[in-house]
């Protein structure tokens, strides 16, 4: 059983994209906020069906509060109601250990349509946490090497520069045409800010989140081979 563990979010576009990759992927959506189901309820139907082990997907970017705390959490919690299951947790689909994976620098290359640009913002949410923040401009650096054109990141919330003052900084350093990639896997409240953020300075190209994809499809089930055996809770 594979059960990819989104965050969630109250716009209902974002739970068809992770319903559209669990499908693909031949596995279950679960949300760690706003609506269910739960992982834990996932993995107790699982159970119930006579499932032995389990493997769960954060279906996120980085390695920030959501994949370090909510998801161990909710794990443990469900280990104590009496989840009997052998449980492993893959990696995020972001960089882990300084790795950026060659699927999903090719999932954005894809997202960006084939146009001239000689600039390019990396837009993500933003999270306080310094280290995930290190990943995303990690990536920015290998795809903007990548794509032969100067690349930095931006943020819609928690964190600096914003996608609309990192296009100013790419115009101010001679940039003419700026792109606004998305390190977004689906639509949502946070992504529409950074488009408007990024437009209202004069990005010419925005990209769509990333959503289903085929590479990401691919890295998701290459975290699944490469996920540890060794269950949650021992």
């Amino acid at each position: 059983m594979i059960v990819l563990a989104a965050h969630g979010s109250a716009d209902p576009r974002a739970a068809r994209v992770v319903q559209a990759v669990a499908s693909a992927i031949g596995g279950r959506a679960s949300f760690l906020d706003h609506d269910g189901p739960r992982p834990a309820d996932v993995l107790f139907a699982a159970q119930r069906a006579g499932h032995r082990r389990a493997t769960v997907v954060p279906f996120l970017l980085t390695e920030a509060y959501h994949r370090r705390v909510d998801l161990p959490r909710m794990l443990a919690a469900a280990y104590a109601d009496g989840l009997a299951l052998d449980v492993a947790v893959t990696d995020v689909l972001g960089p882990v250990r300084g790795v950026v994976p060659g699927e999903l620098l090719a999932a954005l290359r894809q997202r960006l349509p084939v146009r001239r640009y000689d600039g390019l913002v990396l837009a993500a949410a933003g999270t306080r946490d310094a280290a995930a923040r290190c990943t995303v401009d990690l990536v920015a650096t290998r795809l903007g090497t990548a794509l032969g054109v100067p690349c930095v990141a931006g943020y819609a919330s928690a964190a600096v520069p914003t996608p609309g003052e990192a296009v100013d900084n790419l115009r101010m350093d001679g940039a003419r045409r700026v792109a606004l990639a998305a390190y977004f896997l689906a639509p949502g409240r946070l992504y529409e800010s950074a488009v408007r953020s990024a437009r209202q300075a004069g990005a010419a190209i925005v990209a769509p989140p990333l959503g289903n994809v085929p590479e990401l499809s691919a890295l998701i089930r290459r975290r699944i081979d490469e996920a540890s055996v060794v269950p949650v809770a021992a």
